[in-house]
């Protein structure tokens, strides 16, 4: 008999298997109609957006610090401001503080050259290399910026997106149970369990995007900061040829007093 009860219940069960509708996302989207695949094509553009955007700024980040550590060697540790001068026109500047140091430097060179020539060049020296100086912050400000509005576009719309997905194949799901008449347990929670899979991966879109936009906007924070500190000294050398004491370098090199260009060093 319980041979007999095993088999039958072995039955029973093949049979509800045979007879259960197939579930899993992709049966959801296959099963979609126009507006619901969309909506995960629109996911998966996102997605993809998102992880191009954090994979290029996370490696540009490390580079920036790499370059920009060994320029600041170089500088601090430089005996004149001509040689900072040569090895930026031999090597050219990659990073912003380089940028920072070669546009106020030709700067000061040109106003002295030519004087005040134009009316973006009207005012003292020192003015003009304020301005200089300003125009190159707020340049290296916008360039370390691009893309941070992609993430947090990502990062808030996402889920939304992903919600209305949700929403859209419920709507869907309920409609087609509703026609057919009948509404058990099993006929409901197979339709809208793949529905609401449309949130979760609303979710695991957005959530990569808000982190990584938090983490570079405090990182370009950091570097605004540091870039601005780096002016004060440098338009300090380029004006009067004298300096604060200079931030200790991250390899305790020392840190030099630099002339001004053709000038003599100061002790």
């Amino acid at each position: 008999m319980s041979d007999l009860a095993s088999t039958v219940t072995a039955a029973t069960s093949a049979s509800m298997a045979a007879s259960a509708p197939p579930t899993g996302f992709s049966h959801f989207i296959a099963q979609s109609d126009g507006i619901g695949q969309g909506l995960f094509v629109i996911l998966l553009l996102m997605s993809l957006l998102s992880w191009a955007l954090i994979v290029t700024k996370g490696i540009g980040l490390i580079l920036r610090e790499k370059r920009s550590q060994a320029f600041l060697n170089l500088f601090w540790n430089a005996t004149s401001l001509e040689s900072v001068q040569h090895e930026l026109n031999t090597h050219g500047a990659q990073e912003p503080f380089g940028h920072l140091t070669a546009h106020a430097m030709q700067a000061q060179a040109h106003h002295a050259r030519y004087g005040a020539a134009k009316l973006e060049e009207t005012g003292t020296a020192q003015e003009f290399l304020t301005r200089t100086i300003k125009k190159v912050l707020d340049e290296e400000t916008l360039r370390m910026e691009s893309g941070l509005t992609a993430l947090a576009t990502v990062g808030a719309t996402a889920p939304f997106v992903g919600l209305f997905g949700t929403v859209w194949g419920v709507y869907h799901a309920l409609t087609a149970i509703g026609m057919s008449g009948s509404a058990s347990l099993d006929k409901v929670a197979g339709p809208v369990g793949e529905a609401l899979i449309m949130t979760g991966v609303g979710l695991a879109v957005a959530i990569p995007a808000v982190v990584a936009y938090n983490w570079l906007t405090r990182s370009n924070r950091v570097w605004g900061s540091r870039l601005d500190t780096f002016a004060f000294e440098l338009f300090t050398f380029l004006s009067t040829g004298q300096t604060l004491k200079a931030p200790a370098p991250h390899d305790g090199a020392n840190v030099r007093t630099l002339p001004t260009v053709g000038g003599a060093a100061k002790h």
